[in-house]
């Protein structure tokens, strides 16, 4: 037990590089430990108790994981939630049609009465974090199933997590949960219990225009001039528990809500984020910098390029294919995007350089030490990386090119059903199969399906592939294109929607009629998606073994660097769960010859309009309100509306809605992009390019109190002034 103590010290204050003032995802429960005097230093004027409190109640408890992926935090007593436009895209999309564009108009919830029900959608909090590392290294111990990687397993954390706490506890409390997740490459263990509510409904949404202005143009891009919020309101039962939708329900009364500023900031004004900050890899071997820039974001781009110039061509044709694939495309590009810059900014700021020679600082202080283990764990990854170049590329070319570019990959194939029926020996699926089968059919032929849409695309994809990866290398599938429709891709696609019950509603009536489980065993659809997941799985098996091999050295190498150095705090990578940064408010000088100050008005989005580009429309309200400088309260000493401002706080996707505040823990913005150039920071923190762009609450009240004239929400805030 003293060995794991004195080595749980050194992961608390041991570092690598040195961490520079703004960077790091800190791990809440330590806070006093590490973090507390620099930021005092920084301009912070209250107590870390204040921000985080194991037994009490903290600004921890104003902040909430929203939906999967996204952060989000609650503004007012009466559980009303802020996050990102873009985080709310997907819920405003569902509620949208072509007579009812919410997207385009906006959305205006006038009473509680017209907040409208999101199924599937839930906000997390985060009840109590727990230090469990002694407790998983014992049970680890103990382990016989011989799954090497169960340090890191999901599943296997997450049912140590339930023995610990207990099943009989968790189905007295519904919507408890509890989950384990490893920090230093499995090095360290944190517990956490959260409460989840699923009867979450959207209040209010600018129109696009405003929430989206400047699209894909001004993602990633500093200076920025996007209105980039939404807001929905948690609800519960009579005893403030979660509980399934239900008109009964009530508004939850949360244990903590912010106040909101509009007092405003200045430069150099100390600013903190609290969210749920997703993946990072700080500790990147040179090795993976480039296998990261080379496999998978440059496969990503390559087939997203593709796809998504088809998917806006048939957007722009039509309305309601508008409408069904907005969200879809925005998801796209952002990933898209991030990958191009990010490749950019590898070679641009010699990020491989600057591994290697931070590598060889560990390589030479390993030898010194007498610690060869850390040198070979660097050699195994390098190796490991470069032998399984060739899987990793054939991987996320079919990611990227099939299964996530072409939907009727993603048809239910109903494989255990048909396995069942043949042991069975009847031919005809009974009513119980087919009540699974019509939902799963429902669930794929959705609202949001346009079937000309996903040929157009599957054809371009496919061709892509074919090009990319060799004859004995593809799905089986491309054997029947070759053979039945001698290589000619257009036909191939064109029968699976001629003949599938998935691509022609017809046939899906005709199988009804006679569900017959031969048609759904010859159907092309369904052995196009079979194809592509024993592909998969196949590949999968084969890296299996590397993947065991680089997990452990990498947890090696990690072990290394956090001995190595012993005297400054060390902050884990991101993990999709809580963390804080703070920083200051900074100005940006990305390259030679550019200056860009630290806030962005509304100036900005008159000078940027454009009515001809869908990116940079502007409605006639917001520009009735510039021109009457009718800004309420909420303008800036000087007269203008501010929009946008940037920190250069340590950030990352998920970190989307984070709740930006000043040094009283006041909410002054929300975060919800970083710029090009900082883009790298997920691999390495740069402080002259890392930012993190924010939208201004004072802009954000502007557009609820006089653009929307949404006073009742207004009502519902404590706002300082």
């Amino acid at each position: 037990m003293k060995k794991i103590f004195l080595f749980i010290l050194l992961l608390f204050s041991s570092s690598f590089f040195s961490t520079k003032a703004d960077e790091g995802m800190w791990v809440l429960p330590l806070l006093n430990q590490q973090n507390i005097s620099q930021m005092k230093g920084l301009g912070l004027d209250i107590c870390a108790e204040d921000i985080y409190h194991p037994d009490s109640t903290s600004l921890k408890d104003a902040v909430v994981i929203f939906g999967r992926g996204c952060t989000g935090e609650v503004i007012s007593p009466n559980g009303l939630i802020l996050t990102n436009h873009h985080c709310g895209y997907s819920y405003i999309q569902q509620h949208s049609s072509v007579d009812n564009d919410l997207l385009t108009n906006g959305f205006w919830a006038k009473n509680r009465e017209e907040e409208l029900p999101n199924p599937g959608l839930t906000v997390t909090f985060i009840d109590k974090i727990e230090d469990v590392t002694a407790y998983v290294q014992n049970e680890i111990k103990k382990d016989t199933s011989k799954q090497e990687l169960n340090y890191l397993s999901a599943s296997y954390l997450n049912n140590l997590a339930e023995k610990r706490i207990g099943k009989d506890f968790l189905k007295k409390h519904p919507g408890i949960e509890v989950t384990i997740k490893p920090f230093y490459g499995g090095n360290q263990y944190y517990m956490f219990t959260q409460k989840v509510y699923s009867d979450v409904r959207m209040v209010a949404a600018p129109p696009s225009s405003i929430g989206k202005f400047g699209a894909d143009t001004d993602n990633w891009m500093w200076p920025r001039h996007t209105g980039d919020f939404s807001i929905f309101r948690v609800y519960a039962d009579n005893m403030g528990n979660p509980a399934p939708y239900s008109e009964k329900n009530i508004p939850l009364r949360p244990k903590k809500y912010f106040n909101l500023s509009t007092q405003g900031i200045q430069e150099n004004d100390f600013v903190m984020l609290m969210g749920f900050p997703g993946r990072t890899n700080h500790y990147y071997t040179p090795a993976e910098v480039i296998e990261r820039r080379d496999i998978e974001n440059s496969i990503r781009v390559e087939v997203r390029d593709l796809r998504q110039q088809l998917m806006l061509e048939e957007m722009l044709k039509d309305p309601k294919i508008r409408i069904q694939y907005s969200g879809k495309y925005a998801n796209s590009t952002n990933s898209y995007k991030s990958s191009k810059g990010m490749n950019k900014m590898i070679n641009q700021q010699q990020l491989v350089t600057l591994k290697e020679k931070e590598q060889q600082q560990l390589l030479e202080w390993s030898k010194q030490n007498d610690k060869p283990e850390y040198k070979q764990a660097a050699e195994d990854i390098a190796t490991i990386v470069n032998n399984r170049a060739n899987l990793k590329k054939r991987m996320q070319y079919l990611n990227e090119a099939l299964f996530i570019g072409i939907e009727f990959s993603r048809v239910p194939t109903h494989q255990s059903l048909i396995e069942k029926m043949k042991k069975s020996g009847k031919k005809i699926f009974p009513d119980s199969a087919m009540q699974i089968i019509n939902k799963g059919y429902s669930n794929f032929r959705n609202k949001d399906y346009a079937p000309e849409v996903d040929k157009k695309i599957a054809k371009a994809l496919l061709k892509l592939y074919a090009e990319k990866i060799s004859p004995e290398k593809r799905p089986t599938f491309f054997k029947t294109i070759d053979k039945k429709y001698n290589g000619n891709i257009d036909r191939y696609v064109d029968e699976l929607f001629e003949k599938s019950i998935y691509g022609n509603p017809s046939q899906y009536e005709k199988f009804k009629k006679h569900p017959s489980v031969k048609v759904l065993e010859q159907d092309g659809m369904i052995a196009f998606a079979r194809s592509i997941r024993d592909e998969a799985k196949n590949i999968s098996k084969a890296l299996k073994q590397d993947e065991i091999k680089i997990a452990n050295a990498q947890r090696t190498y990690i072990k290394g660097i956090l001995e190595m150095n012993g005297d400054k705090p060390n902050y884990p990578d991101a993990n999709f769960t809580i963390r804080l940064t703070y920083g200051n408010v900074s100005p940006l000088n990305p390259a030679d010859g550019i200056s860009c100050r630290y806030y962005t008005t509304l100036d900005g989005v008159m000078e940027k309009e454009d009515p001809d580009n869908w990116e940079f429309v502007v409605s006639p309200r917001l520009k009735e309100l510039y021109k009457k400088k009718d800004f309420g309260n909420y303008s800036r000493t000087d007269g203008s509306m501010p929009v946008n401002f940037i920190a250069n706080t340590h950030t990352t996707g998920g970190n989307s809605g984070s709740p930006v505040m000043n040094s009283k823990g006041e909410l002054v913005g929300i975060g919800f992009d970083r710029n090009w150039e900082g883009i790298t920071g997920d691999i390495q923190y740069q402080k002259t390019y890392q930012r993190t762009i924010c939208t201004d609450i004072r802009y954000i009240l502007f557009i609820i109190d006089k653009y929307a004239n949404a006073s009742h929400l207004i009502e519902e805030l404590n706002i300082i002034r």
